[in-house]
């Protein structure tokens, strides 16, 4: 059996540079979803999936105590559910080439011009992503607003370190086009557009990729 503390984790309680092997007492592939909710999709993939481990993110803190319950009372063991800041997570605390795969669905759009500068998307935690995804990792981008949607193509697809490959390639969900989330479910219901990008990390370049360190970008994740 497992227990709550076993799957809930504070960003307090690790190191400043994350170590996953000791965080799962194994060295098996990793893959993170930030915004994970209630966790319908972490607990399916996990379940799916027992050799690889799965970190959830979610800042919302009764879906954090959800989801770590629910994983809990299920006894799924290679899920670890975490309630900090995603993007200052990625962009400060991740060692290079750690994760296997990067799930990001849903995220907060911040509709409101004021409140852009809160937005997961930026330069910064791009960069932090695709420093932290090891060579011929995916990261797959799922959102219902659309001037969102556009934002995240224009920092990501002219990046030479990420090719565009089919949202439905490789292992994610068994290359399903619908991932089940609690949020695809609720907006596909209401009738609304999803949006969909899914790219492969290519393979470093030395001298591009190599010695590339964590830097503290500050509170909004500028450099």
């Amino acid at each position: 059996m497992i227990a709550f503390d076993d799957i809930a984790l504070t960003a307090e309680s690790l190191p400043e540079v994350v170590d996953f092997a000791a965080v799962f007492g194994n060295d098996r592939p990793v893959e993170l979803e930030i915004g994970c909710g209630k966790g319908a999709f972490l607990l399916r993939e996990a379940q799916a999936h027992p050799d690889r481990n799965y970190l959830g993110i979610e800042w919302a803190n009764e879906f954090y105590k959800f989801t770590a319950d629910r994983m809990a009372r299920w006894g799924v063991t290679n899920v670890r559910i975490m309630r900090t800041d995603a993007r200052q997570f990625v962009i400060s605390r991740l060692p290079p080439a750690c994760l296997d795969a990067l799930h990001v669905y849903h995220p907060d759009p911040w509709p409101k011009k004021r409140h852009h500068k809160r937005r997961m998307f930026n330069e910064a935690f791009v960069s932090a992503a695709i420093r932290a995804l090891k060579p011929g990792g995916r990261w797959a981008i799922q959102t219902d607003h659309a001037d969102y949607f556009q934002v995240m193509c224009e920092v990501t697809r002219n990046r030479p370190e990420l090719t565009p490959i089919p949202f439905a390639e490789g292992p994610i969900s068994d290359g399903a086009e619908e991932l089940g989330t609690n949020f695809e479910i609720k907006y596909r219901r209401e009738g609304r557009s999803i949006h969909r990008l899914a790219f492969r990390r290519t393979p470093m370049v030395r001298g591009v990729d190599e010695g590339k360190g964590m830097t503290d970008p500050g509170r909004d994740g500028e450099p």
